[in-house]
């Protein structure tokens, strides 16, 4: 399985870069992207599997990425990892077609509750 990672802040790509890690779900590859408009690039060109995007971001935001996703006939499925868990932001990300909205700050287990059944 290959997951894009697509968040502003370095940092944050190397925390759930070593969460999925820890999470221990077996064979995955990583490519990461820092805003929405790279990462619509990286979905044309790397075509991932799964795609892990933070909410705020400059340039494109993670609901702008969503629903610029959706036009997509390939698009890949998509979870949103961001501090904005309120139930209006989880309801725009699915309405958008997040599979998933994981809370920061998260564990291994949450990755592997949200991500684990994708990966069979």
């Amino acid at each position: 399985m290959k997951i894009l990672i697509v968040d502003d802040s370095k940092a944050m790509r190397m925390i759930v870069t070593r969460t999925l890690r820890q999470a221990e779900m077996g064979e995955f590859s990583l490519i990461e992207a820092s805003n929405g408009s790279e990462a619509l690039e990286r979905v044309a060109r790397e075509d991932p599997d799964l795609v892990l995007t933070d909410w705020n971001m400059p340039q494109m935001n993670g609901l702008e990425f969503l629903q610029a996703l959706q036009a997509r006939e390939d698009r890949p499925r998509v979870g949103v990892v961001t501090s904005e868990g309120t139930a209006e932001i989880r309801q725009a990300a699915a309405t958008a077609g997040a599979l998933f909205l994981i809370s920061k700050p998260f564990t291994p287990e949450t990755f592997r509750a949200a991500i684990g059944p994708l990966m069979r």
